[in-house]
């Protein structure tokens, strides 16, 4: 066979250099990736030595190798994060935890004023028209009539009165309508556009069934305050364990979409374990003590024991665990509800005021400490409206700003939470 001309210079020429290491050597030739097989090391002499010239090997397939422009863009879009939410995702869902707050003071004065059980019915789209002329009215009257809350304690009411908290609860079902549409139809529009990462589609996802839930759960807890309870002769209200489940579903909507928010708004560093788990800790105190008022509400147990340090004349009330098996005391004995809720209150100004004084000895950056000093703040405010609501009676305008509090004293507790993820360890 006879060897191009080049190919036997380039083999003499690779020959003369330093013998390679091995049986062959192999060289990548020219930036295609061509290899060539050299000789054996001692073998037969090549051409000029009276010896045949050996043949080469066919070179195997070349590899097309991309310019080296586009292989550092492949590698760079390989080892890139993948894009995070844009800022309207963030100031949406702040948003949507306004609205929720919003729904939850609104269904607190709706309590206070008994006016949850005035709509008796519940329709998606029939009852979002209100009656408007007087036959309507007297029809909406009647069928409210027909219910325990009428029979026993409003027998007297005039349809004046009746409308009263026919719009007050209609206000509060109307509203709820309206965070769904927030949550809901901004979420099917960002999840369009592609803006939401996969983690992200799930927890926009979970937001959207919770406040279905939330819907579903208020005409649940409402139901149970219509039926007829021949055996009681109690006041009609609804059932606390409902008001509760109703109540901590609605903390945990808002507390999910604040926080969701501001760690889509303000970035994340490494920050002390230690801190965050103790506010973490003060953080489920003050939320156990929301839900700890829910069941105060529902059993009307701020009239009982309205006196404070004390309950009555002892620090621990003689009927405290009247109930009987025990266990019921915790969620139906209003002693016992008043006592927790206090003890709860006690245990979250306590916690508070010592993370304050802790916190005096760490230097922080100037926004963490501004939200451990409005924490303590609103602690102090909020615990000075439970035991004026107490002392008082729980007059409606007292109760429901104390009811409020007990929000803005989560959302800071929650602020503070996300400002220390910000503080580099």
């Amino acid at each position: 066979m006879v060897t191009p001309r080049c190919v036997r210079k380039c083999s003499l020429c690779f020959r003369r250099r330093a013998p390679l290491p091995g049986s062959l050597g192999m060289l990548r030739a020219a930036r295609g990736g061509v290899r060539l097989l050299l000789p054996a090391r001692g073998g037969d002499a090549a051409e000029g030595r009276g010896g045949p010239v050996p043949h080469l090997a066919p070179a195997p397939p070349a590899r097309v190798s991309l310019p080296p422009q586009r292989c550092l863009q492949r590698r760079l879009l390989q080892q890139a994060p993948p894009p995070s939410a844009p800022p309207a995702v963030g100031r949406w869902l702040l948003a949507c935890s306004g609205a929720v707050a919003g729904a939850v003071v609104l269904g607190g004065v709706t309590r206070l004023t008994e006016s949850g059980l005035s709509m008796v019915d519940w329709h998606l789209v029939k009852e979002m028209k209100p009656p408007r002329t007087q036959q309507e009215w007297e029809a909406e009257f009647q069928k409210y009539q027909q219910f325990p809350e009428f029979k026993i304690l409003n027998h007297d009411m005039t349809l004046a009165e009746f409308k009263f908290i026919w719009y007050m609860e209609y206000s509060h079902r109307m509203w709820g309508r309206v965070v769904g549409l927030a949550y809901i139809l901004p979420a099917a529009y960002f999840w369009q556009k592609g803006w939401l990462s996969r983690p992200m589609k799930g927890c926009v996802l979970a937001l959207c069934g919770l406040v279905c839930f939330q819907g579903l759960l208020g005409w649940y807890m409402v139901k149970s305050g219509l039926e007829e309870k021949p055996d009681s002769y109690d006041i009609p209200r609804v059932s606390q364990y409902r008001l509760a489940a109703h109540l901590g579903s609605a903390l945990v909507l808002y507390s999910a979409s604040l926080w969701t928010g501001l760690s889509l708004l303000l970035p994340r560093h490494k920050s002390c374990a230690t801190w965050t788990a103790t506010f973490a800790y003060s953080g489920s105190l003050i939320f156990c003590s929301g839900i700890a008022g829910a069941f105060v509400a529902g059993l009307d147990a701020g009239l009982v024991y309205n006196s404070f340090p004390k309950m009555g004349e002892r620090w621990i009330p003689d009927d405290l665990l009247a109930f009987s098996p025990m266990l019921r005391n915790i969620f139906e004995n209003p002693t016992t509800v008043q006592f927790d809720h206090r003890i709860l209150g006690i245990a979250s100004i306590t916690a508070v005021t010592a993370l304050y004084l802790f916190s005096r000895k760490i230097p922080l950056p100037r926004r963490t400490r501004m939200a451990v000093t409005s924490l303590l703040a609103v602690a102090c405010m909020q615990v000075g409206l439970g035991i004026s609501t107490l002392l008082l009676y729980v007059p409606t305008p007292l109760a429901a700003t104390h009811q409020s509090g007990s929000l803005a004293l989560l959302s800071v507790a929650l602020w503070l939470m996300s400002e220390l993820r910000r503080v580099p360890k």
